[in-house]
């Protein structure tokens, strides 16, 4: 039913501005990612596991739990960074709307168990579905976004 109000523009108005939240807990996610592989490679450092020669340009020179969280913060410029640009069209056309809200909350939570997942077990079929379900949030704030631009909502 409420999707139903949103298509038909039968919604009540929201505090746009909520849909900051779920943007701060991915960029604070981002954060303690790039602090993890801070202390990671302090620890492959004092534990002399890596060649800093060869780290320097290959990041293939460090362990594997550096790794990791390295290829995890690439991650967080991929697809929050599609995100983001969703997050800031919908508050700067004041069109935040509970759907709305739930998916970026679904995003921004998708993303919080996919790095645990990388970053620990790295269990990939456990990660690729979380990642999916990331997707799907972004597939879906797309068609909402489209579908009120359209409407000129």
């Amino acid at each position: 039913m409420i999707f139903f109000n949103f298509i038909c523009g039968d919604q009540k108005p929201m505090n746009a501005e909520l849909i900051l939240w779920p943007v701060l807990v991915q960029i604070a996610l981002t954060v303690v990612v790039f602090l993890m592989l801070g202390a990671r490679k302090l620890s492959a450092f004092k534990a002399k596991t890596v060649d800093l020669r060869k780290a320097a340009l290959d990041n293939s020179a460090w362990p594997d739990d550096v790794r990791k969280v390295s290829n995890n913060i690439q991650n967080q410029f991929q697809l929050p960074v599609i995100f983001y640009v969703l997050c800031f069209a919908f508050l700067i056309t004041n069109s935040v709307s509970l759907e709305v809200l739930i998916l970026a909350w679904g995003f921004a939570t998708s993303r919080v168990v996919h790095s645990y997942i990388h970053v620990g077990s790295n269990h990939v079929p456990a990660r690729s579905r979380i990642f999916m379900v990331g997707c799907i949030c972004l597939i879906l704030l797309s068609v909402l976004l489209t579908i009120r631009l359209f409407s000129g909502v």
